[in-house]
């Protein structure tokens, strides 16, 4: 077994587990912090498959941006009401039998598939500079809508938390 195949293990342990401790935890701070695992994990394996874009978009994007995110509203939110939050599960017998379902169709188009390199993907040395390259030339403009729009809804959040916790106290 080579070491790659052995970090790939590792990775897709560490994945399964984080998940099934989001699934089985109560506490949404803590499923909130095996999501950010389970992201990481993903992006080691994405490093693995040589796709280094994803891989560093996977941490600086979800595991950097989303998830510090939701844990900033997940403890602002934990001060309004002065305790713990916990999630309860009503519905995990159809949760678990979709989960197969999507599993086993997962499963099947894997096996179906059939993975080989063109020519193309191989010769292309630096397609993460063409990336990074039409990123700020041809759509720029989309790039900033975006980072604008997470910059008004982060705004928008902080204003109706401050908002609920004045509301409250009065």
């Amino acid at each position: 077994m080579s070491y790659g195949n052995l970090f790939l293990y590792l990775f897709m342990l560490s994945a399964f587990v984080s998940v099934a401790a989001m699934l089985f935890t109560r506490t949404i701070f803590f499923a909130a912090l095996s999501l950010i695992v389970c992201l990481l994990s993903i992006s080691g394996i994405f490093a693995l498959l040589n796709a280094e874009f994803l891989a560093i978009t996977q941490i600086v994007i979800y595991a950097g941006g989303v998830l510090v995110l939701i844990l900033f509203g997940i403890m602002l939110t934990n001060k309004i009401s002065g305790k713990p939050l916990l999630m309860e599960a009503h519905h995990s017998i159809p949760g678990m039998i979709i989960s197969i379902v999507l599993f086993l169709l997962l499963v099947d188009a894997y096996q179906k598939t059939s993975f080989t390199a063109t020519e193309s993907i191989q010769l292309q040395s630096n397609h993460i500079n063409h990336i990074g390259t039409n990123l700020m030339s041809t759509y720029v403009a989309p790039f900033e809508v975006a980072g604008l729009l997470l910059l008004v809804s982060l705004i928008g959040a902080a204003l109706m938390a401050s908002l609920t916790k004045k509301n409250n106290n009065a």
